[in-house]
């Protein structure tokens, strides 16, 4: 051993018999001034440890509450799907419900048909449907929806058939105007874009002044439309050289056509 050690050895001997003779008030005044003394770092450490253990705590808490904020997105997201599906059904069940209740109250015997084919380059003139002459249809039929005429008929085959639309210049109906003894020839305006077509009133008497709003049905004269069915309404109304023209709004939304019905008939 190194001459240090032993001399710390022997003042550590020394301190220890010191202790060991002194009576118990004096020992436990000295316990009471060493811990007195180390105290702080005792609190310090304590200190330090309760924040250390808060930390964790707190770091569990946010691991937590963002596992279930992506659990909660994760079911708003799914519960907005379920909500657009719902409001999807109920505005299917609500349109044919109103459908039903239109065939039921008509006039008419009609067969119901889907559009299930339309050209964008002739948008505004024909659309096919899923019924032919095995349902009964055939050319030269008059086609509608509750809300009003949408055209005829023209090629007709077992299972499907064209539909020439109202908004076709080719598409000629005969027109009586409500509350007026005006009558004329309904016919598409020639299509120029995208932008839904007017429908042209022709052949009214200079004398006619219509005024927007009114409304204009089918007359009957021709054959092929029965009378009374809603083809639009007047949007507004010119003198020419030898006529007067009203323009039309038409009746049926002819760029949202889902269904359709075929009329084969009276009842």
């Amino acid at each position: 051993m190194s001459r240090t050690g032993i001399v710390a050895l022997v003042i550590f001997a020394a301190a220890l018999l010191a202790m060991l003779s002194l009576g118990p008030q004096a020992t436990r005044k000295i316990q009471s001034t060493f811990f007195q003394a180390i105290s702080p770092f005792l609190t310090t450490g304590s200190g330090l440890e309760r924040q250390i253990t808060s930390v964790r705590s707190g770091l569990k808490s946010l691991e937590q509450l963002e596992r279930e904020n992506a659990q909660l997105r994760v079911e708003n997201r799914s519960l907005k799907a379920t909500n657009e599906a719902l409001r999807d059904v109920e505005h299917e069940v609500n349109r044919l419900r109103h459908a039903l209740a239109y065939r039921e109250r008509s006039l008419f015997r009609l067969v119901p048909a889907e559009i299930v084919s339309r050209d964008s380059s002739t948008w505004w003139r024909t659309v096919t449907i899923n019924r032919g002459s095995e349902d009964g249809l055939a050319p030269e039929m008059p086609v509608l929806t509750d809300e009003g005429l949408v055209g005829r008929t023209t090629t007709v085959s077992p299972n499907i058939s064209v539909v020439l639309l109202v908004s076709d210049e080719n598409c000629r109906v005969a027109a009586t105007v409500e509350g007026t003894r005006e009558q004329g020839i309904v016919s598409g305006e020639r299509v120029m874009g995208s932008v839904a077509p007017l429908l042209d009133l022709n052949y009214l008497s200079k004398q006619a002044q219509l005024k927007p709003g009114l409304k204009v049905y089918t007359s009957g004269v021709g054959g092929v439309f029965p009378s009374g069915l809603f083809i639009g309404t007047v949007k507004s109304f010119e003198v020419r050289a030898l006529d007067g023209e009203a323009k039309l709004t038409p009746a049926v939304d002819l760029a949202k056509l889902e269904d359709v019905f075929v009329v084969i008939g009276r009842k």
